[in-house]
């Protein structure tokens, strides 16, 4: 069987109304309708896209389960686009997780929750939301999977080296980047850049990332949002503003670049459990 070669996906960098779910799903279907339009198969959004993120306690007014009729509207609207919106999931009464939902064919598909929860700089999400647990990964088309990691996620190496394992083709990765957030030293604009070229050349795997654009309160999100190719390469990047930017990945070049760098079939997974054993 011959796969597709090219698949093309997208970035919405767009703002979020804090705390105002329906303002926020009105523009939600808006750019489904643009990403349909434009014939894309993969479009992620921004983390926590339908609700904001400096919700402090407010968490529990946004929060829904992936039941929610206002998520299968959305699924409905992506059709055979697999769409990646975040949200405030509610497990169970009181317990909420900062999620994403993967939704395609009118179905919510999958949701990941959020693992790694940032608790330095002005981060305090470990105070509000629930840690999760599990990895995730979709098939988007035969022979194209991806796999879902939340901002911080992909700070911790070990978890996004766990998620790889599954040599999914391309990588999720929406986050919600602020200036100066962790502090006036560190500079997310610089630093993110570095952070997912080096995950997308060490593994041969495209990423999609999606980094909001405008103010929250006192924060300014930089945006910066882009598509890399398997050699970490830019394949797209946005510009300051709000808007929705789309390139084509190739199977190929995947191939190719994981050939030439066998990082995931040189992992030792045995030998790398071996040595963490006994680490906290």
């Amino acid at each position: 069987m011959h796969y597709q070669d090219t698949l093309r996906v997208g970035a919405a960098q767009i703002n979020a109304a804090l705390g105002d779910v329906d303002a926020n799903l009105t523009r939600h279907h808006a750019i489904i309708g643009e990403g349909r339009r434009r014939g894309l198969e993969l479009l992620v959004f921004p983390e926590l896209s339908l609700t904001g993120y400096g919700l402090g306690a407010g968490v529990i007014d946004v929060a829904f389960p992936r039941e929610d009729p206002r998520l299968q509207a959305l699924a409905d609207a992506a059709g055979d686009m697999q769409t990646v919106v975040g949200f405030v999931e509610e497990a169970s009464p009181g317990e909420y997780y900062n999620a994403l939902a993967m939704l395609q064919h009118g179905q919510v598909v999958s949701v990941h929750r959020k693992l790694n929860l940032p608790t330095y700089g002005g981060l305090e999400e470990g105070k509000w939301f629930s840690h999760g647990e599990r990895l995730t990964h979709t098939t988007i088309r035969p022979g194209w999977t991806a796999t879902q990691l939340i901002c911080a996620d992909l700070w911790n190496p070990a978890l996004v080296h766990a998620a790889l394992l599954a040599r999914p083709t391309i990588l999720c990765a929406p986050i919600n980047s602020a200036s100066g957030i962790v502090s006036e030293s560190f500079s997310n604009e610089d630093n993110w850049v570095l952070n997912v070229r080096f995950y997308a050349m060490t593994y041969g795997t495209p990423v999609v990332m999606a980094n909001r654009y405008g103010p929250e309160g006192d924060s300014h999100f930089w945006g910066g949002s882009r598509i890399l190719g398997p050699r970490g390469e830019s394949l797209a990047e946005a510009d300051a503003g709000e808007q929705l930017i789309a390139a084509d990945v190739s199977r190929t070049a995947i191939a190719r670049a994981r050939f030439e760098l066998p990082t995931l079939r040189d992992a030792d997974t045995p030998l790398i459990r071996q040595l963490m054993d006994g680490y906290r």
